[in-house]
């Protein structure tokens, strides 16, 4: 299971990712981050995947899904504490990563 806790920071909104991130648990982190880029507005969104122990390619979905729609929104989208195999992925898509490949396995 995935949790996901957000703190604003100015016109930043800093999204922590904690848990399992599978297929089911995309699906519900997807409807939070949706409702707060669409209700909350921020100019940024930062994923903060430092408390993710696990994720499949369900959470590099949602990541690139995110993207899109802070594309729509406005807003641009920042991973940081992203897990190293990570990095490569994002680097490809276009997605801003502060810090890939920074957390220890």
């Amino acid at each position: 299971m995935a949790t996901v806790s957000f703190s604003p920071a100015g016109e930043s909104l800093y999204a922590f990712l904690a848990g399992e991130i599978d297929h089911d648990a995309a699906q519900s982190l997807r409807i939070q981050l949706d409702d707060a880029l669409v209700s909350r507005s921020p100019q940024t969104l930062i994923l903060d995947f430092g408390g993710v122990g696990f994720m499949d390619s369900s959470g590099i979905g949602l990541i690139l899904g995110r993207q899109r729609i802070a594309c729509t929104v406005g807003a641009a989208l920042r991973i940081q504490h992203a897990p190293a195999q990570l990095g490569r992925v994002l680097q490809l898509a276009g997605i801003s990563c502060t810090d890939a490949g920074q957390k220890e396995e």
